[in-house]
């Protein structure tokens, strides 16, 4: 079975800087896997390169053993990948049920005019609600989303990656920001979320990290340093040095 996502000797360079080194790396189908290393790991850069934000100086990037290196961030969206960003990017102002709305009507190609609400047409609004009732949020769908907690406009970020049906979903940093308390249901959504759906969190909230991933990547001044279950990542040296020790933030 080939893998969700993979990459093949990937870099990336900024003139004389090389952010991004001969990296390795498979996201198994149904994954629960984390990206994490200390600030300048190159983490960013090896996102945006995997969304097609940003495009390789060499490597290969395959989604579900498609090569997609050089197809643009839409295209690979339309093949199964979805993502989240480290700060929120929803319409403030509109309904949350709206947002979720706009993406499952953006999916699916259809024209929607400024004068009409996205949920007015019936599937969308089944749809959108079930997305959000099943992330915990069908309570709020009505509410206009900066009136939301922050922790939960997060939920709603990924209600909104969840409508575009990927087959891996990228989360950025989706408790940065949040506090403690919210950051447990966030992390119990995720838990929730469909056994199918291989997924990668880049994240520097340790206690998520290692409560949730079965696998955890450590990447440091652009390569991979580990690789390994969280038992093997927290018992290892190195990380502590570089990482975890010092408690920075990715």
């Amino acid at each position: 079975m080939p893998a969700a996502l993979q990459t093949e000797k990937l870099c990336k360079s900024f003139g004389a800087l090389t952010v991004a080194q001969n990296i390795d790396f498979r996201l198994e189908p149904g994954a629960r896997h984390a990206l994490i290393g200390p600030n300048g790991a190159g983490k960013t850069t090896f996102v945006n390169m995997l969304t097609g934000a940003l495009a390789p100086s060499s490597g290969r990037i395959l989604l579900n053993g498609e090569e997609v290196t050089k197809k643009k961030q839409a295209a690979r969206v339309k093949l199964g990948l979805g993502r989240t960003f480290q700060i929120t990017s929803l319409f403030p102002r509109l309904p949350v049920l709206d947002n979720v709305a706009l993406a499952i009507a953006e999916r699916d190609g259809l024209a929607i005019r400024m004068w009409r609400s996205a949920s007015s047409h019936r599937e969308i609004l089944e749809e959108g609600r079930s997305i959000l009732d099943a992330l915990g949020l069908a309570d709020d769908a009505a509410l206009p989303a900066h009136d939301l907690p922050y922790g939960k406009q997060r939920l709603v970020e990924i209600a909104i990656a969840l409508s575009l049906k990927p087959r891996v979903l990228l989360l950025d940093e989706p408790a940065a920001g949040v506090p403690t308390d919210e950051s447990k249901k966030i992390l119990a959504n995720l838990e929730r979320l469909p056994a199918d759906i291989a997924i990668l969190i880049i994240e520097h909230d340790m206690d998520l990290v290692f409560r949730f991933a079965r696998t955890i990547t450590v990447l440091v001044q652009g390569e991979v340093l580990l690789e390994g279950p969280p038992e093997t990542i927290a018992a290892d040296r190195r990380v502590r040095d570089v990482y975890l020790g010092e408690g920075a933030h990715a």
